[in-house]
């Protein structure tokens, strides 16, 4: 079978990596990619959201199934596009169709899918620059702190957490008014501050049936101590020692149950990955967001706690027959360590030459912002490694990613040295 997977970063990477391990892989494709997808796939220079030029690769490399990596190519509707191409239509995609992408790509959708179907999530109001007097009105009414979200894309930049009233209400106008996010901010959903503590649920489906992926908590601020802005995602672990059965468990039951039943009673092709961004509040899941495909950079833990074939329960996926498919998961503790660029999430340098690459043990190099020239790798994002690692507790799998992020070499290279480290308190808490 020939496999193209969309996308360039670390969770493409991840993905590939273990695409490649099945035996039923004739050929995998990857555009457009990086230095370390050319390691495990033909890297294609075509972007993610160029469709006529995906389908001439698709046919001219006799593609059978395509994976979307990121958000952007499904909420402009590559799933559509293939249906509605005749040369496209038999071609395996695995990811939703462009209704089902709102899900991610206007969180208005998502709230008013939350009510509609009972899914706890927090209390909200939406607003846009006809209303943003009223918008402010319903700041008065809320507790600090305060949380809008630009309602559309925003490259994971467009939530803003506040801590005073005066802020929040300037920073709604500079939203509404003065687009600070540009399209993504012309409706904005203010909502109700939950205090608890972030994790994240994966599930994949058919549409019909689904499989629960193991579970990750990430780590968006760019600080130790999670201090100053967010980012994409600093670095992740799984499993999560306080998603207990029992927490896991109401999940499925108010959340992704209810979640699959209302996409097929929408009317939504859901064939894919779904991402459930959850606050524990107290012993009860709330969903913050949804996104249509898989976090970066959790995929990089639980992908390879995926002990299956990764290309078996893709076609299940695409042929609506994943419940017949086995899930095995490594029972072990999954860690990786993103290393950025000097200034991101700001302004930062591209280019910059990696080196020690080969002095990387005992963890895997997932390639996320990285270009291979004719003689070097060099910079080429703000997040340029994910380092993830295996082991038996939280402390082992975070000190080999962090040896690895050590080995590894280039000018600015930044990455937060205290990933896991309330989970660690917390594990060495539940086992006293």
């Amino acid at each position: 079978m020939n496999v193209l997977v969309l996308g360039s970063g670390g969770r493409e990477h991840a993905i590939c990596w273990k695409l490649a391990q099945s035996t039923h892989i004739t050929q995998l494709y990857v555009a457009p990619g990086n230095a370390g997808t050319s390691q495990v796939a033909i890297n294609l220079d075509i972007q993610a959201e160029d469709f006529k030029a995906i389908k001439k690769a698709v046919i001219e490399h006799q593609i059978t199934m395509v994976v979307v990596g990121p958000e952007g190519p499904l909420v402009k509707g590559i799933v559509d596009f293939f249906k509605g191409d005749k040369a496209l239509a038999s071609v395996g995609i695995v990811g939703p169709d462009m209704k089902g992408a709102q899900l991610e790509g206007s969180k208005d959708f998502a709230k008013k899918f939350m009510i509609k179907y009972s899914i706890p999530t927090a209390s909200y109001a939406s607003f846009t620059t006809k209303t943003v007097e009223e918008g402010k009105a319903f700041l008065k009414t809320l507790k600090a702190p305060y949380v809008l979200k630009a309602d559309g894309l925003a490259a994971g930049k467009g939530v803003l957490i506040i801590d005073h009233l005066k802020e929040a209400e300037s920073a709604l106008e500079d939203m509404l008014c003065n687009a600070k996010f540009g399209e993504a901010g012309a409706t904005v959903v203010i909502e109700e501050f939950l205090k608890g503590i972030e994790c994240s649920v994966f599930v994949l489906t058919d549409g019909h049936s689904y499989k629960i992926l193991p579970e990750a908590k990430d780590y968006k601020r760019i600080g130790v101590g999670d201090k100053g802005p967010n980012t994409g995602g600093m670095g992740a672990i799984s499993p999560v020692p306080f998603c207990t059965p029992e927490f896991l468990d109401k999940v499925e039951n108010r959340i992704i149950i209810p979640t699959i039943k209302g996409l097929r009673n929408e009317g939504i092709d859901y064939k894919g990955f779904i991402f459930i961004g959850l606050m524990k509040v107290g012993n009860e899941p709330y969903v913050i967001e949804y996104n249509c495909r898989m976090g970066d950079p959790e995929t990089e833990v639980v992908i390879p706690r995926i002990k299956s074939d990764l290309l078996n329960l893709m076609e299940g996926v695409v042929t609506e027959t994943l419940s017949e498919c086995d899930l095995h998961v490594d029972e072990r503790t999954a860690s990786t360590v993103v290393c950025v660029s000097e200034g991101y999430p700001d302004a930062y340098e591209k280019g910059k030459e990696v080196k020690g690459l080969h002095r990387v043990e005992d963890a895997i190099v997932f390639h996320s912002g990285t270009k291979k020239t004719s003689t070097k790798i060099v910079t080429n994002g703000g997040r340029v490694f994910a380092i993830t690692a295996f082991g038996h507790s939280i402390r082992e799998a975070t000190e080999r990613s962090f040896g690895g992020a050590e080995s590894i070499e280039y000018a600015g290279k930044y990455f937060r040295e205290d990933i896991g480290k309330d989970l660690l308190l917390l594990e060495e808490k539940m086992k006293a």
